[in-house]
Parts: C-alpha cells; structure tokens; sequence
C-alpha cells in the first residue's frame, strides 16, 4: 500500500491578486515522504464550510466570474469590489491552500508506533489545506473513526461538533443553564440542537424562515422562534422565560439581532425573577457571543436590558486553547464515538476539485443555502 502511491497531487489554491482580482487554481505538489511521526492521508472528502469560503473567495462578486485553463486545471477569476480589498491586503499575491477540515485513508506512515498504528485507518483531521488530494499531518492529529464509517461521514467531525460542544461548555463555565442560538437551522444549528435534546439542555433556535422553523420541529425543537414573525419579540421572551437562557450564541454577528436577544432576556428576567423595579434592571448576567459574521453591518442595539450584560466575540481555536489537550481529547472522543448520531452532518452534493472551481458550481455553493452543503472529494 505505501509504495503503490502517486508521488504528487493536486491541491486547490486562492490568491487575490495586486489588480482587485481572485484567482482559484489547482497546483501540483509533491507529497512529502512522512517524518516518524507523520502519516499521509489521501483525501476522500472535506466539506464547505462558511469559513472555508471566506478565505476561499474573499468576498468577490461571483457575478463576474470567468474560467479558463482546461478541463483537467481549471482557473476561476472574479472581480474583487474596492471596498472589500483594504482588508485583503496581507494577501496580495499570495496563492493560499484552503479547507480546514476533511478525512481520508492512511496510505503512508513515519516508522513511530503512533504512526505505525494508524496504516490503512479511515481518519478524520483538522489540518487546513485539506483541499487536496494527499495531506502529510501529524499522527496525533488523526481521529480514527468507527468501523464502517466512511470519509463523507466523518468529513465535518471538528469544526461544528467542536463549536456545538464549544458553546454547551462555555455555557457551564460561565455559570448558565440553557442558550440562545441564531441561524439555527443551519448544520451546526441542527447539531447543536440534537446535542442539547441529548443532553436536556434548554435551548431556543431562531431562524427567520418558516421552513427553517419546519426543519428544525421535525428534529425536535422545543424552541423555535422566527425573527421575521410580527411576534418575534415577544415569541422569544416567551422561550427564554421558559428555558432561563442568559447567554447566546449569534451567528449573524451585524445589525439588530444581538441587542434584541439581550432585550428579550431582560425581559423574560421580569418574568421569572418578579422583582420590584430597578433602575439598574435585573442582576442576572446576560451575555451575547457573536461568532459569525451573516450580516455584514454593524452592531447596533438600544441598551434596554439594565447594566448586567456582556457582548463580545467568541472563536473554536480560542476556546479550545483555553480547555487544554486533555480536555478537548475528551470532546474528539465523544464526536468519533456520536459521529453518525448527534454529529452527522448533510451533505447536498458532492463534486471534485475540479468541478469546485467551475463558475456555476461556485454560484451554488456561494449561496451557503439551508440544506445545501457541498462536499468536496478530491478523490474523484
């Protein structure tokens, strides 16, 4: 197995060029031979992700995409608008391997035992670069998965269930109960919502559209509330009295939204604390994370929810960093042992490298749409 191997592959790359232009190509590399402790993974799949796509497409306008290349080597062009480059520049020229996120089969080792062990293993890997075809990683940043899980189902193991997972312990650290989360039917939201059912955590979902809310009461959701409803507001009170929620997580990370979800927990506050009044507002800590960026506007909110709160942003690396080796070895281990369970992930379509740099497949992917996460195989 480990001498039949090619000695290159192909390895997608982003480059926002000195004339306000992207650029996606694939380049052939050579594929290291491993050191003692490294093994080699042919890449069978890695999904899409929104922050695989941020740096994938830099925020060009897809609408004015042109291809060229060949069959075989595409190369995908769009323009990049003037008000989005100022924050491109640490990037000018420089052509970046992109996907954070992917499994495969071992098919080369190091000579260690930990390296040794893991020959012919189906792995998962957070290793950035996974879009491509070989990925030389470290042993120890391999995830065996289960017998007959295959790459697909173990593509996305680390950034959403670790994020799920994230924000449940970051909720206990910090001394709450239950949580608020945005953009909720997205495939995080699903899995954040199937691990707090599985844990009898309180959770409150909010969406903004009535098929979102469809898919997430198919799956069991207690709280669902749509921003879009005329009873948003007071919906979310509701589910937040019912709950205790006093932290949440938001997705969308501009506009309205947060305020109003710390307006709304002050609110249901009211509800259960029934205290006289105080200029102060309740004495219960409300805290707002955001950790995406859906809406690009600023944030703004009417500070209507007394003085005990917090906004801030909040990141997996970050976090994980924080827990220690131990503790986030313990959170890997419950996502191989529920990764067809409580961390399945959904995939719409899967294509190639190839394919992912056609213009039209790209207008689709970009959309990053409810129900329509792509997955790429770089095997195909």
């Amino acid at each position: 197995m480990s001498n039949s191997i090619s000695r290159s592959g192909l390895q997608l790359r982003s480059m926002v060029r000195q004339d306000a232009m992207l650029e996606l190509s694939l380049v052939t590399l050579a594929i290291p031979d491993p050191a003692p402790d490294e093994v080699v993974i042919r890449v069978e799949a890695t999904p899409l992700n929104p922050s695989d796509l941020a740096l994938l497409l830099a925020g060009a306008d897809i609408d004015t995409a042109q291809a060229s290349g060949t069959v075989d080597l595409p190369v995908f062009t769009a323009s990049i608008p003037n008000q989005a480059m100022g924050a491109l520049a640490d990037r000018l020229n420089k052509s970046l391997p992109v996907g954070n996120e992917g499994a495969g089969v071992v098919i080369r080792v190091g000579s260690s035992d930990a390296a040794q062990a893991l020959l012919g293993k189906t792995v998962a890997v957070l290793g950035r670069s996974m879009y491509a075809q070989y990925r030389c990683v470290p042993a120890e940043a391999c995830l065996v998965l289960p017998e007959g899980t295959t790459a697909a189902q173990g593509a996305s193991c680390f950034i959403n269930p670790l994020t799920a997972l994230g924000m449940v312990e970051t909720m206990r650290r910090e001394g709450h109960s239950a949580l608020v989360h945005t953009a909720a039917a997205s495939s995080l939201g699903r899995m954040l919502n199937r691990l707090c059912l599985r844990d009898n955590i309180g959770l409150v979902n909010i969406v903004r559209k009535v098929e979102q809310e469809e898919i997430l009461r198919a799956d069991g959701a207690m709280y669902v509330c749509n921003s879009s409803s005329r009873t948003f507001l007071r919906d979310l009170t509701q589910a937040i009295a019912a709950t205790g929620a006093t932290i949440g997580f938001d997705a969308t990370g501009g506009g309205e939204l947060a305020g109003k979800i710390l307006s709304c927990m002050e609110g249901a506050l009211k509800l259960i604390e029934k205290e006289s009044y105080s200029f102060y507002g309740s004495m219960t800590h409300k805290q707002i994370y955001l950790y995406g960026r859906l809406d690009s506007r600023p944030v703004n909110f009417t500070q209507t929810f007394g003085m005990a709160w917090g906004m801030g942003g909040w990141l997996l690396t970050p976090f994980l960093q924080k827990m220690g080796p131990a503790a986030v070895q313990k959170l890997r281990e419950r996502v191989a042992q529920e990764v067809n369970t409580t961390f399945a992930s959904q995939f719409s379509k899967e294509i190639s490298l190839a394919q992912a740099l056609q213009p039209e497949m790209i207008a689709a992917y970009a959309k990053n749409a409810t129900g329509e996460k792509y997955l790429i195989n770089p095997s195909i």
